[in-house]
């Protein structure tokens, strides 16, 4: 890797951090981060792997279209630096992809990475201590460690992505249940208003009233909101509510 100036390697720092915006768009965000880590070095292309709730890799981006194929290959295969970087939670660093293929590590990725011609490859888990979501990883068409700073560049960069990935993911939880709270106090008060409107049709208590809501919603297969919106909107369209004689 080169030395990347301060004011080019903040930039990159703010880009990978900001996430926080009204339109997020993961795909996007990734390719980002993907071209701006291979932009950082002189020989090395960048692919991104994100992990589901089952912890299965699936390729999300990459700065070209041959690591694109070797993040694809590595995900298929289960075999390739990702994949241990992914569940050790450790950089993999320093490998020189002629040496392994010649060995028994990555028996088959090695092989393939080097015909398509890579001499090297990194990898680094996105993690947020001992949570793990991803892993990225570095081809170069060179042989040649990076110098510790240089490792220690592009993991500070995957652990602010995980970061912002993770805060964007409690962000979007949160939304929903915020919107999911709304919808049930929202149904909540048509219900109010239906147990009312029952009671006072047919003479009874709300108690009472509300149990004939949810008797009928429950032989009709509908949900209780639905019913009680109904009832409020248009109780002649239920002539088993509306008429104060049915039983």
């Amino acid at each position: 890797m080169t030395t990347v100036s301060a004011e080019r390697l903040a930039k990159v720092f703010v880009e990978v951090a900001d996430t926080l915006v009204d339109e997020f768009d993961l795909i996007e965000f990734l390719q980002m981060l993907a071209n701006r880590v291979a932009g950082l070095t002189d020989d090395a292309t960048v692919g991104i792997l994100l992990a589901d709730p089952r912890r299965r890799l699936h390729f999300m981006a990459a700065s070209d279209e041959t690591t694109r194929f070797l993040e694809l290959f590595q995900v298929r295969a289960q075999d390739g630096p990702c994949v241990d970087a992914f569940h050790s939670g450790e950089s993999v660093v320093g490998t020189d992809l002629a040496a392994a293929a010649a060995s028994v590590r990555w028996p088959r990725f090695a092989p393939q990475a080097a015909t398509a011609g890579f001499r090297s490859v990194r990898a680094f888990p996105l993690r947020l201590r001992q949570e793990i979501i991803g892993v990225m990883g570095l081809f170069g068409d060179t042989v040649g460690d990076l110098g510790g700073g240089d490792v220690q560049i592009v993991q500070a960069l995957a652990d602010v992505a995980a970061i912002s990935l993770l805060q964007e993911r409690t962000i979007r939880r949160a939304e929903v249940l915020t919107e999911q709270l709304q919808g049930a106090l929202n149904s909540r008060i048509v219900i109010e208003q239906a147990k009312g409107a029952i009671a006072q049709t047919h003479g009874i208590d709300v108690d009472a009233a509300f149990q004939l809501i949810r008797g009928y919603a429950r032989r009709t297969n509908r949900r209780l909101s639905d019913v009680a919106y109904t009832v409020v909107t248009d109780l002649a369209s239920l002539p088993e509510l509306a008429d104060p004689g049915t039983p």
